[in-house]
Formats: C-alpha cells, structure tokens, sequence
C-alpha cells in the first residue's frame, strides 16, 4: 500500500490506495496561499517538519472541506496555519492546478498584508524569505518548482481575482 499526497501543498490525502486501486471519482480540493509582507518585499513560508518534503521550505494552505466556500476554506486554513485573518489581508483566486493523475486540484490564493502581524505557527515553523529569491531551487522549496511558477505569476501577471 503506499499514501498519498497532495503536491503542491502536502496535505495527506484522504484515503490509503493500493498500487492497483483507482483513485476516486470526485477530486479532492485543496488550497495553496501565497502570503507577501505589507511592502511585497518578502513571502511567507512554513518550514517543514515532515515528509513530504521535510525540511523544505512549503506555502501554507490545506483542504477544502465537502460544501466549503472556496474563499473561506483559503481564509480559514490561513488563519489555522498561521493567525493571520480576514481582516489583515485580500486574497484573489489565481491560478488552479489541476492533477488528474492525483484526483486533486489545488487552487493558488495571494494577498499582501495591510500591515505586519504576529504570526502564529500551528505545526511547521513559520518565516518570511525575501520575494527575490530562487523559488525554483528544489533543494530549499517544496512543490517541483511550482512555487517559482507561482511567484513569476504573481510578478508578471498580478495577484489575480478578488472575492466578489
């Protein structure tokens, strides 16, 4: 038997599948937060304790919950994750990534604060890397070179779609 996760964000999928079982029908939704400072100048990243991709530095984000706004489920898991709420920043809606091969798909949120916070970490430790860097370095960032393409994204193209 083996487990399985979610790429982009490393949430522990639901269920335990065996190497011949098919993955079930629905897809799994998950999210994925791209945090920056008040000034964009750094984004907000946990460092992981476990696998996958212990000891990497991973955005946060989780699952969304069956009949869950999708914008919720993204605040909910940022304040989980982190003690950052509603009121300290916007996010807009991205990009999606869509696994088929995995039953999953993960949506990309961004938002920049509207002032610093105290952060306050629920299980991976949380920090602040300068948005300069090498988001494609596999050896220091988790998601296969996702979070690059991210970050490009947001910095060629913009935050993306607020909540209506």
């Amino acid at each position: 038997m083996r487990y399985r996760f979610c790429s982009s964000c490393t949430e522990e999928m639901d269920r335990q599948l065996r190497e011949d079982e098919s993955a079930p029908e629905e897809m799994q939704g998950y999210n994925c937060i791209m945090i920056y400072s008040p000034d964009k100048s750094r984004l907000l990243f946990c460092k992981r304790l476990k696998d996958p991709y212990e000891g990497k530095f991973n955005l946060v984000g989780g699952k969304i919950e069956p009949g869950e706004d999708h914008f919720d489920a993204a605040y909910r898991e940022l304040f989980e994750e982190t003690g950052i709420s509603r009121s300290d920043v916007t996010l807009s809606h991205m990009m999606d990534f869509t696994y088929y091969n995995q039953h999953c798909i993960v949506e990309v949120y961004a938002g920049v604060l509207t002032a610093d916070v105290e952060l306050v970490s629920e299980k991976h430790p949380l920090c602040w890397i300068d948005a300069g860097e090498d988001f494609f370095d596999l050896e220091r960032f988790a998601g296969e070179g996702n979070i690059g393409h991210m970050v490009e994204q947001v910095r060629d193209y913009g935050m993306g779609v607020p909540e209506k």
